[in-house]
């Protein structure tokens, strides 16, 4: 029998698995750059056949530019790197599930995969409290992963605020 057969760790599930970690902590080394800015500590990468071709973290406070959040930013580093707004074949992670105008952006660039770690409650568009990555009335369908190092994702997220709060 073979090692998946016995449920063992070297199936295509589990290497699937590692590469959603190794990326996800690439996302979360940007999320910390963007925490040092004093901003949301928010990161995402966009990987395509294997690379990095884009890389981003909220800066919406620093550049005074509602739109700088960590996905766009990350997509279009990812469109000049690749030369076309088409990121077909393209996978995203992103430490924190995407709001409604990433969410937008995302099914625009046509991204294949998306992979997030921790629910936003307050203004998730990937099923938090709306569904646009997905929504039957569109036109691109894009599969989600979530939770990938989700602990970690929402403990930065939490301890900024808190220190915020203080």
């Amino acid at each position: 029998m073979s090692a998946s057969v016995h449920g063992d760790d070297e199936g295509p599930e589990s290497k699937k698995c590692e590469a959603d970690e190794r990326w996800m902590e690439e996302a979360l080394r940007l999320a910390l750059r963007a925490e040092v800015a004093g901003e949301v500590p928010v990161g995402a990468v966009v990987v395509c056949e294997g690379n990095v071709v884009g890389r981003g973290w909220n800066q919406v406070v620093s550049t005074s530019d509602p739109t700088a959040h960590a996905e766009i930013l990350a997509m279009r580093e990812a469109a000049r790197t690749l030369g076309n707004y088409r990121l077909t074949g393209c996978r995203l992670y992103v430490t924190l599930e995407p709001c409604a105008m990433c969410a937008g952006a995302i099914v625009h660039a046509r991204i294949a995969r998306l992979v997030f770690g921790a629910r936003d409650t307050k203004a998730g568009a990937v099923g938090g409290i709306m569904q646009v990555v997905n929504h039957p009335k569109l036109n691109h369908r894009v599969e989600v992963t979530e939770g990938v190092l989700g602990g970690r994702c929402m403990e930065i997220l939490q301890a900024f605020f808190r220190e915020r709060r203080g």
